[in-house]
């Protein structure tokens, strides 16, 4: 059984100073959806996690499964699986030992029959693709295998919600990607509605149906994946998610200017003044000298996994582009740039999507 959850205007503060870790959150997790709460260390998510699990009390607010109060039901009545970045695993017990925890915990009029709890053991170690280690001790287990371990544990108890807080941060990058895709093929399998907290955009964009961007205890935006990469909603969305150059500009009948030049042109009408400009390296293109474009200089580059990064000198700006790695340009050599698409925010308004601006003069985009 899934649940939708619904989280209302939920606040929490821990100081007497009432320095907020949560301001008004409301969100929507519909039953069976994998939702990410992405953001920065101190933005709320784990604070925001917790609350829905029970182990912490908001100061203001709503938590509703189905539409029931949420908040009332004892944590151990609320059908919570919760799963730490620590593994939390108990050493004194086997394997099957901790995946059977949360089954013989409970009082025994609910308690499953021994039999039945083994044959739940033995189900979950196959699912979590660990079948033989129900003998092993967690000490005797690699980080990967702890984790599926926690998981199968958390599982045991038939959850209506699973939690997950930073499930893979204590492993290596390798392990991460592997283990990434086998908990979404997992989630496709059992369907559980689950949240789970990650700082890492890659692992969000990869695993969630959809993402919830938090920011110093708000909400930011909340999308799908290509909502939050392609179309953030906010300078502070565009600058978490994925990696990007960020150029102070002001913003003159519809130009986005540094300094001396014209950086890029909105394409739908924004208020003049000052505002940020930010351009993801892959929709930056350099060419020849004398091509269409903007005056550059190259000021550096460096290998980045399959591609080259360079970055360039424009005007007062500094842009970053990726190109083939075979290509080599040298340090001072003068090029031609041309943004194929940028996001200017402008005086605290929504984010506006901006292309090249017209030519000056044939091959030069100054002002």
């Amino acid at each position: 059984m899934t649940v939708a959850v619904t989280i209302e205007s939920v606040s929490k503060s821990f100081s007497a100073s009432g320095a907020a870790a949560l301001s008004d959150v409301s969100l929507d997790v519909k039953p069976s959806e994998l939702v990410a709460l992405l953001g920065p260390s101190g933005s709320g998510k784990t604070t925001l996690l917790r609350i829905v699990a029970g182990l912490e009390q908001p100061s203001g607010g709503r938590v509703l499964f189905d539409g029931g109060d949420a908040l009332s039901v004892p944590v151990r009545r609320r059908g919570i699986g919760f799963v730490f970045q620590n593994y939390a695993l108990f050493r004194h017990m086997n394997v099957a030992e901790n995946i059977a925890f949360g089954l013989r915990s409970r009082a025994r009029a609910e308690r499953p029959a021994e039999a039945e709890i083994r044959k739940r053991v033995d189900d979950l170690l196959a699912l979590v693709q660990l079948e033989g280690y129900g003998g092993r001790f967690p000490a005797q287990l690699s980080g990967g295998q702890r984790q599926r371990v926690a998981l199968a544990r958390a599982l045991a108890i038939e959850p209506k919600v699973l939690l997950l807080d930073e499930p893979f941060g204590a492993l290596d990058a390798l392990v991460r990607k592997e283990l990434r895709k086998w908990l979404r093929d997992l989630h496709d399998r059992t369907g559980h509605t689950t949240l789970f907290v990650t700082h890492d955009q890659e692992e969000a964009l990869e695993l969630a149906d959809r993402v919830v961007v938090m920011g110093k205890g708000r909400i930011e935006q909340v999308g799908t994946p290509d909502d939050v990469y392609d179309r953030p909603a906010t300078a502070a969305v565009f600058g978490f998610m994925g990696e990007s150059s960020r150029i102070e500009v002001e913003v003159r009948d519809g130009l986005a200017v540094a300094g001396p030049t014209a950086i890029a042109a909105a394409t739908q009408p924004v208020p003049d003044g000052p505002g940020l400009l930010y351009v993801r390296p892959h929709d930056v293109a350099i060419g020849l000298p004398g091509t269409p474009g903007l005056r550059g200089a190259v000021r550096g580059f460096r290998r980045h996994g399959a591609i080259r990064r360079v970055e360039i000198a424009v005007g007062s700006a500094v842009l970053e582009a990726d190109i083939a790695p075979s290509v080599r340009v040298p340090v001072g050599e003068p090029v031609a740039v041309r943004l194929e698409r940028a996001r200017l925010f402008a005086s605290g308004g929504p984010g506006v999507d901006c292309r090249a601006p017209p030519p000056h003069q044939p091959g030069d985009y100054a002002i």
